[in-house]
């Protein structure tokens, strides 16, 4: 019997998931991204794009399509899908794995100041001037309007579209990994003083953190929102090769069990 796994994905950890598991077996695999960028990374397996209207729709792809597991490797600061994804394993029995890599830790040399959102953020950044790097995606940026007064350089994967109502914005795009020189070099050459970024974890835009900490820059670093940590839920996980054991382990259960 061929197993389906849903892979819920948007990130690099998702696609190298998915990779390894396609690599390793005959599973039939189908990876859900969101759309919201509008060029994403080549994908390893077959891609679907779109939301699925909440825990219900969910629910119902995952019964209609015969998936035997459901893997939640999306964005840490996903909150939604993740409390989506949870509710509808929890409605079918479908068994859920989640991937989430663990946030960065303040270490000596940084100048962390924890914000709980993005408007927050604005609010830190203050009422004088202030030359800013915003990490952030560009879904992102409309509270930046309300603090016209600083000078912007932003980087994101797509372009900012329309960009922000700002007086003095510039704009960047690129994808990760990003080398410690490079970001060094770039904030040097931009005579940026703060950085507003998210606790995205990981190594793929850590170097930017490691350049603030080089150049005694501060950083106004905005907390991932809570998630649902009961393990009742599913198997929480935080990186690829631990996710691959628990996504082995949960499919033996299933035959061992005659599923």
């Amino acid at each position: 019997m061929t197993r389906s796994i849903l892979i819920l994905g948007g990130t690099a950890d998702a696609r190298l998931l998915a990779g390894k598991i396609a690599d390793e077996s005959g599973y039939r695999i189908l990876l859900s991204m969101a759309g919201r960028t509008k060029e994403p990374a080549k994908q390893p397996v077959p891609v679907r794009v779109g939301g699925f209207g909440g825990a219900a729709g969910l629910k119902t792809f995952l019964t209609e399509g015969g998936f035997d597991l459901l893997v939640d490797a999306t964005h840490p600061y996903a909150a939604r899908i993740s409390a989506n994804a949870a509710e509808a394993a929890r409605l079918t029995g479908v068994p859920l794995v989640s991937l989430s890599r663990p946030a960065w830790v303040e270490e000596k040399g940084d100048r962390w100041e924890r914000v709980g959102s993005m408007e927050e953020a604005v609010t830190a950044l203050g009422s004088i001037r202030r030359y800013a790097f915003l990490a952030l995606g560009r879904q992102e940026l409309l509270p930046f309007e309300t603090a016209p007064q600083h000078s912007y350089l932003i980087r994101s994967v797509d372009p900012v579209e329309p960009p922000l109502a700002v007086p003095n914005a510039r704009y960047m795009t690129a994808r990760g990994p990003f080398a410690l020189a490079d970001e060094i070099a770039m904030l040097k050459g931009n005579d940026i003083d703060v950085i507003v970024s998210k606790n995205s974890g990981g190594a793929a835009a850590y170097a930017k953190i490691e350049a603030a900490r080089v150049l005694g820059i501060p950083v106004i670093m905005i907390d991932r929102p809570p998630r649902l940590q009961s393990s009742a839920i599913g198997m929480q996980v935080l990186d690829i090769e631990t996710a691959l054991t628990a996504i082995r382990h949960q499919l033996s259960l299933l035959e061992k069990r005659g599923e």
